[in-house]
């Protein structure tokens, strides 16, 4: 008897982590369990060839929002060249309406509603072993014998502590995403969000957590991303965790989590200031600004003290934070999402996301959808087309400035450029309009643009907008552009270099005992491949390629102030600073 696992991911970076705990809870069958990872960018000819192969008698695939479509054909298809293997379903996508699914696969055995390890276990034997009837199998919807589609109760959930650590190797995951998780469950009922349904707030005993960061630890992998929805909801657990992190740091590792971030305290911001830069990142889910959208859709937020805990934190330049928003909310037309993404904007994350309501089946968004006049996409990701408040003319221009904001801003590499720009132009998201129409009305938008020309259609936007600040912004998109870059050809909208080649020897001449003395040992030509020098109207600045910052991979910069004196050797005092 074989049982295949099968699981088409977003993209090959991201791990599955429920694939890989499915697995290692049914050890004891492990002769005849086996697990496939797909992504949804192969060709689904070549995952139905792959898993053909396996010849498997049983194939259990996980369905979320991104590849729901692809499995229903993979399945469809599948059961014409196999068709005594039985297929069957679990996640999120299929948990909630699991008698429709069936309905609407004929070709499936059954679905696998909510959490999946002991269901998924219990499967297992009833299939090698005949010792779990699926009738007595808590946790199913399944097709009895006569053809009749029948839902067992609910199963129990799980304690954390019974749950086997997912991952006994790692030599796979070199250049993927690790996902991990210390609790489940959420202690918040946001309305649009599954995990406000499982109410039970269970967490994974530190003894077990601390011994499975360091495995991370040890094999010194780049990414753990933690799935816990609100990680810092139980205090004592978030600190525990981060104190371990901060003594256990090998220099290397980055962790990811999801927090609230108005419930940080002194004791948080004590433990974060002390982390190395990199170490971990932030992601905090503002959503909306406005007070009647948080109050509707259930969430609990005080933004005051959310702009304290992120202003706090930056002052540390260790702790990268990403803030997302939602459009498309109750009470939330237009003017009031401009508002709310100016708020955040002003604090300066280093990434804001701007994402669009999605109705999952099973939330209470889509449970009340009707009383907010909201109308979404038929298929997935179900994201909304126009509410009582905001009209799809007016999400589409939200479209516009999603893609203006992950280009320009998200990118980090036109921060400076864009800093004035803003200020310039009104207000953040008057910058982010303009330009967004301005890409439609040029016919950029939908193309691959290479990262130079990005720069060029920024600058022909700048002479359109600011005609007679053409200057200044050549120099900004100048300084941004070495700062990421240590391009050996000049960009052809750049100014001239004005540093003569006996003035830049000067400069590194006399840098030795200063700055690049780090470089001790190697020739102006070495030097000169790993450095930058350009003169700007505030003086000339080098940008050091090896000395890059962590948190945004920009060069390290040093203004060096040029200072030409009238005495008879003429001697130029150079110092450097920044």
């Amino acid at each position: 008897m074989k049982i295949l696992l099968a699981a088409v991911n977003a993209k090959y970076i991201h791990s599955n982590l429920a694939l890989y705990s499915l697995y290692r809870y049914t050890k004891k069958y492990r002769n005849h369990v086996m697990m496939l990872e797909f992504t949804i960018n192969q060709r689904t000819e070549d995952v139905m060839q792959s898993i053909y192969r396996q010849h498997p008698d049983v194939l259990c695939f996980s369905c979320y929002i991104w590849n729901i479509s692809i499995i229903r054909e993979l399945a469809a298809e599948l059961h014409k060249v196999l068709p005594d293997m039985k297929i069957w379903l679990g996640g999120p996508e299929v948990s909630y309406d699991a008698v429709r699914e069936l309905t609407r696969m004929p070709y499936a055995a059954g679905v696998m509603r909510g959490e999946g390890e002991e269901t998924f276990l219990q499967l297992v034997s009833h299939y090698v072993d005949g010792t779990a009837p699926l009738d007595e199998i808590a946790g199913i919807t399944y097709r009895n014998q006569k053809g009749d589609t029948v839902e067992n109760p609910g199963r129990r959930l799980l304690d954390m502590g019974d749950i086997p650590f997912p991952y006994d190797k790692l030599s796979e995951f070199a250049h993927r995403i690790i996902y991990y998780e210390t609790s489940r469950g959420c202690p918040f009922s946001c309305s649009y969000c599954l995990s406000s349904v499982d109410k039970k707030l269970r967490f994974r005993p530190f003894s077990l957590v601390r011994e499975e960061l360091a495995f991370f630890l040890e094999n010194r992998v780049k990414q753990v991303k933690l799935v816990d929805r609100t990680f810092n909801c139980r205090k004592d657990h978030a600190r525990a965790i981060w104190r371990y992190l901060l003594e256990n740091d090998n220099g290397v590792t980055n962790f990811h989590f999801e927090i609230a971030a108005d419930l940080l305290e002194e004791e948080d911001f004590e433990i974060l200031s002390g982390m190395r830069p990199g170490l971990i990142q932030l992601e905090i889910g503002v959503q909306s600004t406005n007070p009647d959208t948080l109050r509707e859709i259930k969430r609990t937020m005080d933004f005051e003290k959310v702009c304290t805990a992120v202003k706090t934190v930056q002052k540390f330049h260790n702790i990268h934070q990403h803030l997302d928003l939602i459009a498309g909310l109750p009470y939330e037309g237009y003017g009031s999402f401009r508002k709310s993404f100016n708020d955040v904007f002003a604090l300066h994350p280093e990434q804001l996301q701007l994402g669009f309501l999605k109705v999952l089946k099973g939330s209470y968004m889509w449970e009340q959808a009707g009383m907010y006049g909201c109308v979404w996409r038929e298929h997935e990701p179900y994201e909304v087309l126009f509410t009582d408040w905001i009209s799809y003319e007016e999400l589409l221009e939200l479209k516009r400035v999603e893609e203006m904001v992950e280009v320009y801003y998200n990118s980090g590499q036109f921060a400076y450029t864009m800093d004035f720009l803003a200020r310039q132009l009104g207000t953040p998201i008057d910058c982010f309009e303009a330009l967004g129409r301005f890409y439609e009305e040029h016919g950029y938008l939908g193309i691959s643009h290479s990262r130079a020309r990005r720069y060029e259609i920024l600058l022909e936007f700048i002479q359109e907008v600011c005609p007679g600040e053409i200057p200044r912004y050549k120099n900004l998109l100048t300084f941004d552009y070495y700062l990421r870059e240590n391009a050996k050809s000049r960009p052809v909208w750049s100014p001239k270099p004005s540093v003569s080649q006996m003035e830049m020897k000067n400069v590194y001449g006399n840098l030795y005992d200063g700055i690049l003395s780090h470089y001790r040992g190697f020739d102006h030509r070495q030097i000169q491949r790993m450095t930058h020098v350009e003169a700007f109207d505030c003086g000339i600045v080098l940008f050091d390629y090896e000395r890059r910052n962590p948190m945004t991979n920009d060069a390290s910069w040093h203004l060096i102030r040029s200072k030409v004196t009238d005495d008879k050797e003429d001697k130029r005092d150079i110092k450097a600073s920044g």
